[in-house]
C-alpha cells in the first residue's frame, strides 16, 4: 500500500495511487469517507510513483506510442487536515495535436474503521456523499473540480507542447473536528533530531523514521500526539505512545510531555466494566467512530491494557531524568499517584500484576494482544487471570520510579517502602518465572502455573532491569538461540513450540520494536557486542525494504543471504514504535564503546 497522512486525515492507496478495493480509501476520525477514488487514464502506463514526504504523492503517467511518449499526466496529491488536493497536469509531448479522455470514479461509504476491517458487518456502498449516523452526527465528502464536470469526466485536446490542468479539492467534513494548534512543520520537527550516523545507509533509514514519526502526529487537546500506525491505529494508544515517547528521548521531549499530559487528562476515574475503566488506570485506546460512539464497541475510551499504567510512570521518570524538569512530575502528581495506587491495588500478595478481561474487548491485555498469544507447551491457551512476564518488569521499574518521585519530594519513608516492594518483586519474579530447564523466563503465569515456552518477552525484562545480573548471561544465550533469533530479530515464540507459526501475529513473527527493547536491555547489562549485532540486524531489515521503513512485523523465517524477509500481509506502515525503534537504535549506538 501507499500510506499518506496529515494530522487527523489519512489515505490508504494501492501501489497505483488509487483507492478501489478492500481497506483502501480516505479516512478521518476512525471513519472511511471515500471508499473509491480512482483516476482512469485509458492506455496510459504508470512510469513513476514517489512519496517524497508522507503527506505527498507524485506520479507520472505516460501514453506511449512506439518509441516515444505522446501524452503525459503529472499528478500531485497532497493531504491536509480534513481533506486533500489532487492536481493533474496533462501535457502533449508530441509534435501533433492529441486528445485524451480522463475520468474520476468516486464512492463514499462512511464506514466505521471496524467495519472496514470486517470486525462488524460492513455498510452497503452508497451513492450519497453525505451520511447521518445513528447518533445523529452528519458527515460529508465535498468534492470541487476545476474545470467543473458533473460526471467527473474530461475530454482534453492539446496542441503540441500545450498543457491543461485538472484540480480536485476534497474535504472530509466531520462533526468531530475541533479547533487545534497547527502541527510542527517537517523542518522544525527534524531540527529536534541532531543525529548523524557514520553509516550513510543507516542515516537514510533514520531520516525516513524521523519523517514518518512527524507524519503520524495529530493534534489533541494536550498538543501533538503520535498515532500508533496506518491504517488501523490513527488514534491515541496508551502503550504505543508511551513506548514511542520512551524510545525518542532525549530528542522529542515535547512529544513525551504531550503524551504524558494527554494520558493523564484521560486517566480512568470510575469503575466501568464495559470500557474496563478503573480509577488511576491509563487508557489503551480512544476511538471516534460510530460503532464506539453508539456503544456497539467499547472503544470510545477503552482501558483494556495491563501495561500502560506502569509505562506511564516509566516515561514520566525518564522525561524528568532526561530534561531535569521535575515541574512536570509535580504538575501530574495526582495522576502518577493514582497510577501507582492502581498498580498496588491490583497486584497480588507477591506484587505480581495480572489481567482478567471483562469480555467486552481484548482477551489478552499485554502487548501481544492477540487471543492466542499466551500458550502452554502443549499448545493449550493460558487461562485468566494471567501474569505476563514483561509486565512484571514494567511494574518493577514503575515502583522504582515512584520511589524516586517521593524521595525528591522529601518523603524518604514512603520512597523506601516502594523500593522494598520493588526488591521483593524482583526476588519473587525470579523464583516463580525462571525455567531452569529452558534457561529462560516463562512468558506468563496462569492459575495452573508457568507457561513453559520460549518467547521474546524476556528480552524486555532485561530492558527493565528486573533480571539478576548472574542470570543475564544464561538468558542472553537462550535469546540468541536458533529457536528464538531469526537473524532479523527475536521471534515472538520459539520455532520448536507447538503454536509456532512464522506468519502469525504473535506466535513466531518478528517485531522490531520488541527486538530493539531487547537491544536496550543488552546495553543496560553491558552486552555491547550482542547489542551491536541486534542493531545491525534491524538496520539491515529496514534497508531491505524499498521505502527504508522498519516494518511493524515480518515473518519469523530464518534469514537467508541476499533474500529479504517475508512480509506480514496486514502490517501497519508506517508504525510509530518502529519509527521510534530506529531513533532508539541511534541512541544505543552512542552508548556502545
Amino acid at each position: 500500500m501507499i500510506p499518506l497522512k496529515e494530522d487527523d486525515t489519512y489515505a490508504v492507496l494501492s501501489d497505483t495511487g488509487m483507492a478501489e478495493k478492500n481497506e483502501e480509501g480516505f479516512f478521518r476520525h476512525d471513519t472511511r469517507f471515500a471508499s473509491r477514488y480512482a483516476w482512469r487514464f485509458p492506455g496510459y502506463q504508470l512510469l513513476m510513483s514517489a512519496s517524497s514526504r508522507p503527506d505527498v504523492l507524485v506520479q507520472h503517467w505516460g501514453l506511449v506510442r512506439g518509441p516515444s511518449q505522446v501524452l503525459a499526466v503529472r499528478r500531485k496529491l497532497v493531504l491536509c487536515r480534513g481533506g486533500f488536493d489532487d492536481e493533474l497536469i496533462v501535457e502533449n509531448t508530441d509534435l501533433k495535436e492529441q486528445s485524451t479522455l480522463i475520468s474520476l470514479d468516486v464512492e463514499a461509504d462512511f464506514s466505521d474503521l471496524f467495519e472496514v476491517r470486517r470486525w462488524y458487518k460492513p455498510k452497503s456502498q452508497g451513492a450519497s456523499f453525505s451520511y447521518r449516523a445513528e447518533d445523529g452526527l452528519e458527515s460529508h465528502l465535498v468534492l470541487t473540480t476545476e474545470p467543473p464536470s458533473a460526471n467527473r469526466t474530461w475530454r482534453i485536446s492539446l496542441k503540441p507542447k500545450e498543457t491543461s490542468i485538472i484540480r480536485v479539492q476534497a474535504r472530509l467534513e466531520s462533526p468531530l473536528a475541533y479547533n487545534h494548534l497547527p502541527l510542527l512543520s517537517y523542518a522544525d520537527w527534524r531540527n529536534q533530531f541532531d543525529i548523524l550516523l557514520p553509516n550513510p545507509k543507516h542515516q537514510a533509514v533514520l531520516e525516513r523514521a524521523i519523517s514518518d514519526l512527524r507524519a503520524l502526529l495529530f493534534s489533541t487537546d494536550s498538543g501533538y500526539f503520535p498515532a500508533a500506525g496506518i491504517p488501523w491505529y490513527v488514534t491515541a494508544f496508551g502503550r504505543d505512545s508511551l513506548l514511542t515517547a520512551l524510545m525518542t528521548l532525549p530528542w522529542a521531549k515535547d512529544m513525551a510531555r504531550n503524551v504524558l499530559r494527554f494520558l493523564a487528562r484521560h486517566q480512568g476515574k470510575e469503575t466501568n466494566p464495559f470500557h474496563e475503566e478503573e480509577p488511576g488506570k491509563i487508557l489503551h485506546e480512544m476511538r471516534l467512530g460510530e460503532l464506539s460512539r453508539t456503544k456497539k464497541a467499547p472503544f470510545t475510551k477503552y482501558f483494556g491494557t495491563v501495561d500502560a499504567t506502569p509505562l506511564f510512570l516509566m516515561l514520566l521518570r525518564e522525561y524528568w531524568k532526561t530534561t531535569g524538569d521535575f515541574s512536570l512530575v509535580m504538575e501530574l502528581k495526582g495522576n502518577w499517584q493514582a497510577a501507582i495506587q492502581w498498580i498496588l491495588r491490583y497486584t497480588d500478595s507477591d506484587g505480581l500484576l495480572s489481567f482478567s478481561p471483562s469480555g467486552s474487548g481484548l482477551t489478552v491485555q499485554s502487548w501481544k494482544d492477540s487471543g492466542d498469544s499466551m500458550s502452554r507447551s502443549d499448545g493449550s491457551l493460558g487461562e485468566p487471570p494471567i501474569q505476563v512476564s514483561e509486565v512484571q518488569g514494567y511494574v518493577y521499574a514503575a515502583l522504582k520510579a515512584a520511589a524516586e518521585f517521593y524521595k525528591e519530594m522529601g518523603n524518604p519513608g514512603y520512597a523506601a517502602e516502594l523500593e522494598q516492594k520493588a526488591l521483593r518483586l524482583k526476588q519473587v519474579f525470579h523464583q516463580k518465572f525462571w525455567l531452569d530447564d529452558l534457561q529462560t523466563y516463562a512468558i506468563a503465569l496462569d492459575a495452573a502455573g508457568p507457561l513453559k515456552v520460549q518467547g521474546s518477552d524476556p528480552g524486555q525484562l532485561l530492558w527493565t532491569g528486573i533480571v539478576p545480573k548472574e542470570t543475564a548471561p544464561l538468558l542472553v544465550k537462550t535469546l540468541f538461540s536458533q529457536e528464538l533469533w531469526s537473524g532479523w530479530g527475536l521471534r515472538t515464540l520459539g520455532s520448536r513450540e507447538v503454536r509456532y507459526n512464522p506468519l502469525s501475529y504473535h506466535n513466531g513473527s518478528v517485531w522490531p520494536h520488541d527486538t530493539i527493547l531487547f537491544a536496550a536491555g543488552l546495553v543496560r547489562y553491558s552486552f555491547h557486542a550482542e547489542a551491536q549485532k541486534v542493531i545491525d540486524a534491524l538496520f539491515d531489515l529496514a534497508a531491505s525494504q524499498a521505502d527504508l521503513r522498519l516494518p511493524e512485523l515480518v515473518g519469523g523465517y530464518a534469514r537467508e543471504e541476499m533474500v529479504p524477509p517475508v512480509p506480514y500481509p496486514a502490517a501497519c506502515r508506517p508504525q510509530a514504535w518502529d519509527s521510534g525503534a530506529v531513533i532508539l537504535m541511534a541512541r544505543l549506538l552512542q552508548q556502545i564503546p
